[in-house]
């Protein structure tokens, strides 16, 4: 016989000849030399040394473990001491009782749903993220969660997450913010046969996201050609002067004519308009003579009315002049005076007579 002992926190398990005889608590034991005996710490996962269902025919230590089975289509997280510890597979899994506070979540994985109270850090643990599908909503979206091809719900602003399994998830993100489509060089046939080309805007969003995202292929395309087909249509109906008249209105024309058939894909236009219409060279070089001699026209009739002002002024002051002989006089002597600005010289000849002439230049003699 041999003594063993068992310390506190351990328990030990006797085998003879690869045999289990029973198990051994804490303390000190007597035992046959050929006996032999395993260990085992209680703080750690009981790892089997043979075959678990003969060990637990021993009702001692069926006792002292606590046994998990896990199914085909199950997952069982592990915490320790309130801790996420690790995944336990499919299979049977024994824990020892008592010294470790033990703790078992269980998920069937045939749910995709991840209905258990777990905290967004033990989500986040890599075991788990491998075990999960994430999808994410930023502000300006919406989600429309699909589940094996079919709709199932709305998904509003945040994160989410999903236990991955044979169900197939995926998720459409609608773009909820400002949208802006535009038509550039589009060809169009004025009324009077004008050929030109529009550049088009329009400025819309989504308001009906199921309806846009899901029952219509490409909304952005047939928003274009519906836009584009009214387009044609106003244009056609005015001729280039017309066009270029109402061309502020014409936007607004469109939009009106176009909304119903719009929240029809589920979309809300809120402002169109023309951004620019490019004539032809040869047109545009006729606009440009046309302009040309209106501005000749009109600078024409302004010289026209500023002569006639002009004409008009200098007749008010002959008749005033000719009525007052003193205001002739001032207005004489007014002329003398910027004639003589202009001279910087003055050479007299013919001596008296030259000073009689200059007084009665001036009107000085009586």
């Amino acid at each position: 016989m041999k003594r063993i002992r068992i310390n506190r926190g351990t328990i030990g398990l006797r085998f003879r000849r690869g045999d289990y005889l029973g198990f051994l608590p804490a303390g000190t034991h007597w035992v046959s030399y050929w006996d032999e005996i395993k260990r085992y710490d209680l703080a750690q996962p009981f790892v089997a040394p043979c075959e678990l269902n003969l060990l637990l025919q021993d009702s001692g230590l069926a006792y002292e473990l606590r046994v998990v089975e896990v199914a085909d289509h199950e997952l069982v997280l592990l915490y320790q001491n309130g801790n996420y510890t690790r995944v336990l597979r499919a299979g049977r899994h024994a824990f020892w009782n008592g010294l470790v506070d033990y703790e078992f979540v269980r998920i069937d994985l045939r749910d995709y749903e991840i209905t258990q109270a777990l905290d967004e850090a033990t989500l986040d643990h890599p075991d788990l993220q491998a075990l999960q599908q994430r999808f994410v909503v930023q502000a300006y979206e919406k989600g429309l969660l699909l589940v094996d091809g079919k709709f199932e719900r709305e998904l509003e602003t945040g994160v989410y997450r999903f236990w991955k399994n044979a169900t197939q998830l995926s998720l459409v993100k609608a773009d909820l913010r400002q949208l802006q489509l535009e038509m550039s060089g589009q060809e169009l046939l004025t009324k009077d046969k004008a050929a030109l080309r529009i550049n088009f805007y329009t400025q819309y969003r989504v308001i009906d996201v199921q309806r846009t995202y899901l029952d219509i292929h490409n909304f952005d395309r047939q928003l274009y050609i519906l836009l584009q087909m009214a387009l044609r249509e106003y244009v056609s109906a005015l001729s280039l002067d017309d066009l270029l008249d109402q061309k502020d209105a014409i936007g607004e024309q469109v939009r009106q004519s176009v909304r119903e058939k719009a929240a029809d894909l589920g979309v809300e236009l809120i402002l169109t308009g023309i951004r620019d219409i490019i004539l032809p060279g040869d047109v545009k070089e006729i606009m440009n003579q046309v302009l040309i001699a209106q501005k000749r026209a009109q600078a024409n009739i302004i010289t026209r009315r500023e002569e006639t002002a002009s004409t008009r002024s200098l007749l008010n002051t002959a008749k005033l002049m000719e009525d007052n002989g003193m205001l002739f006089k001032l207005k004489e002597m007014e002329y003398v005076e910027k004639i003589a600005d202009k001279i910087n010289t003055i050479s007299l000849s013919g001596g008296g007579q030259v000073l009689e002439q200059l007084k009665g230049l001036f009107g000085t003699e009586k």
